[in-house]
């Protein structure tokens, strides 16, 4: 079996696990980012076999650049998005935090 029929290919910013909804960058994440086995991994993917984890960081190993690259991508894209959203929160989220602020300004307890 060829290591790319372990993937989806949606588009060049999106290749999933294959029969899973598990983008690679988040088994990438954990492994590389996080310094996790694979098996560490796979306690936190319930959806994805071991295999398929050990496949992923075998895909990633095989070309580091490349899917290096994606994983850099991937990461930038989610840390522009987190900075747009702390920016300009969505309506609902801003009026929660005001609310917590206040709540917090007269010293009533608010759980995380």
């Amino acid at each position: 079996m060829d290591l790319e029929n372990y993937f989806e290919f949606l588009t060049a910013e999106d290749i999933r696990v294959k029969g899973t909804r598990i983008g690679i960058e988040h088994i990438l994440y954990e492994y590389v980012v996080g310094t996790k086995t694979a098996e560490e991994i796979a306690q936190e993917f319930h959806t994805v076999s071991l295999e398929q984890i050990y496949a992923t960081i075998l895909y990633y190993l095989r070309d580091r650049e490349a899917v290096g690259k994606y994983l850099e991508n991937w990461l930038d894209c989610t840390n522009k998005a987190q900075a747009q959203f702390d920016i300009d929160p969505p309506p609902f989220v801003a009026k929660v935090l005001k609310w917590k602020l206040e709540r917090l300004t007269q010293g009533v307890r608010v759980s995380q």
